[in-house]
């Protein structure tokens, strides 16, 4: 299976959890992979963790989406938008597998296909948003990880 379809998958599971408390999840998850039909054992387990991921990063990932929409905090989101986020965001900031760009352009993708009219319009400008922070941050980083690096040289001489 594609990494496009596993993301697929795991935007569906994301979706899901809007509507299933954490305890019927489990049971969720084992159902919707039973309705896949024949699945790798590879790509199931790839699913479940990256699922799983988000969730432990949801607070974090909302908290970013929350300061990156104006006007429209995650809990007036609509549900296909904010599972695209929440996935694309995860990507963005968590798996170094997957190019900022690349996680833009499926969540846009998957807004378009699932979502309302305006939703892929939406989806691209919040995660614009982010990756345009990201990126400022990237010198201010840099420079730090400098100069932390000339302190540590200097005191390695003294």
């Amino acid at each position: 299976m594609r990494r496009r379809e596993q993301r697929e998958h795991v935007f569906k599971l994301m979706f899901m959890t809007e509507f299933n408390s954490e305890e019927e999840m489990t049971e969720q998850l084992s159902l919707y992979f039973e309705g896949l039909g024949e699945l790798s054992e590879q790509d199931q387990e790839y699913m479940k963790k990256k699922y799983a991921h988000v969730k432990e990063h949801l607070e974090e990932i909302d908290a970013l989406l929350n300061g990156a929409s104006r006007g429209w905090k995650t809990k007036r989101m609509s549900r296909v938008d904010l599972a695209a986020l929440r996935l694309a965001v995860y990507e963005m900031e968590y798996d170094a597998d997957v190019p900022t760009g690349v996680a833009i352009n499926e969540a846009v993708e998957l807004a378009k296909r699932f979502g309302g009219d305006a939703s892929g319009s939406f989806v691209n400008g919040v995660l614009g948003k982010i990756a345009s922070e990201k990126e400022e941050k990237k010198p201010e980083e840099k420079s730090a990880d400098a100069e932390e690096k000339a302190a540590e040289v200097s005191e390695q001489n003294a």
